[in-house]
């Protein structure tokens, strides 16, 4: 499936903020820097309000996790409820068969159930073809025919049947953070693309910046002048 990258179809939604920049050149922009960004700046690249503000152009992958080809994709393996979580941007798809076949997909997935739907969208020659795979039958293979050095973004969907948890010492959560210390799932917003909340999800945390904690109380001359 090639859809036109600069033509996407919001299944009827309307964009909050309209990208600036097409998703392709978005993640040409990034491959051209590849080798001085850590890839866990590159984990939940839809979400404005998160790190990569000042990397690229959030909105571009956001209104590609809200396209209509990639909804359709997931309703097919997860049904009609549908949450996104997370996605992540791979310079290489060769990396990305680097983290399967470590066994990582699904490892830091904070959701009960546990079960999922992984859209892969590999970029080439100013296209991009589209993939969706339940997250119990994602393995390498999922991966044929894909140029390992083509870029390649996965999205990570579940079922609103199912719930995000967001307690930091949620075994997934805990692992994520030992492991990613840059990426903390606990905080990040989810959005519902289709179809009905199920499990009483927190679709409100995460949509703002993220305030330090050394930044929760006010000075003392601040709070004399309220």
């Amino acid at each position: 499936m090639t859809p036109s990258p600069d033509q996407l179809d919001l299944a009827g939604r309307i964009s909050l903020t309209p990208a600036r920049l097409p998703v392709c050149e978005a993640v040409a922009s990034i491959v051209a820097r590849k080798a001085t960004i850590r890839q866990e700046r590159l984990s939940g690249i839809h979400n404005p309000w998160g790190h990569v503000i000042g990397l690229t152009d959030p909105w571009s992958f956001l209104d590609l996790c809200e396209s209509q080809v990639v909804i359709d994709a997931a309703r097919s393996v997860i049904g009609p409820d549908i949450i996104l979580w997370d996605s992540e941007l791979f310079a290489e798809a060769g990396s990305y068969a680097g983290f399967l076949n470590a066994g990582s997909e699904g490892r830091y997935w904070p959701v009960t159930p546990l079960a999922g739907a992984v859209v892969l969208v590999a970029f080439g020659s100013g296209e991009f073809s589209v993939r969706a795979f339940g997250l119990e039958k994602l393995g390498p293979a999922a991966l044929d025919g894909f140029d390992p050095a083509d870029p390649l973004y996965v999205i990570r969907l579940m079922p609103a049947t199912s719930r995000f948890d967001r307690n930091a010492d949620h075994p997934a959560n805990r692992t994520c953070m030992e492991e990613q210390v840059l990426v903390n799932y606990s905080n990040r917003p989810l959005w519902l693309l289709c179809g009905t909340d199920r499990a009483n999800n927190d679709l409100v945390s995460g949509f703002a910046p993220a305030v330090p904690v050394w930044a929760s109380g006010a000075m003392p001359s601040e709070r004399e002048e309220k």
